[in-house]
């Protein structure tokens, strides 16, 4: 069964995740093009789990076009991967503080790739630095 590895960070705070598999890493998707949600005060405090954060990538950012470029890209991997037997995947998720759009991102991707694949693929999802959203890792 192919695992793959999500993860949300920070570029300012704890940089790029290491992958510990020896697969050698996978996809860093750098969510800093997008505007900032967090540049505004009442989304300041929330992160990209919570309604007014998503409603706010989803309308008043580019964010939608970034994540239906990544599926495409993403999807042909996963799928090659699946036909030759790989066992690891990892795709990152970076922001500035990672809080709000590579959350955002990651939990989105999780939910598409979920969808997508469903029982073929085990997908854990780490948030590096929002730890209170790392309760369940199996998505």
């Amino acid at each position: 069964m192919l695992h793959i590895d999500i993860h949300s960070f920070s570029y300012k705070k704890g940089g790029i995740p290491k992958d510990t598999t020896g697969n050698g890493g996978g996809f860093t998707f750098d969510c800093r093009g997008i505007l900032n949600p967090g540049r505004i005060e009442e989304y300041k405090i929330q992160t990209g789990n919570d309604i007014g954060v998503q409603e706010y990538l989803e309308t008043k950012t580019d964010m939608p076009k970034f994540l239906e470029l990544i599926k495409s890209l993403i999807s042909i991997n996963i799928d090659n991967y699946l036909e030759r037997g790989f066992e690891n995947l990892q795709i990152n998720f970076g922001c500035t503080g990672g809080q709000h759009r590579s959350v955002y991102s990651a939990i989105k991707i999780a939910h598409f790739i979920e969808e997508k694949y469903d029982n073929k693929v085990e997908i854990s999802l780490h948030h590096d630095e929002q730890h209170q959203l790392n309760i369940s890792n199996k998505q």
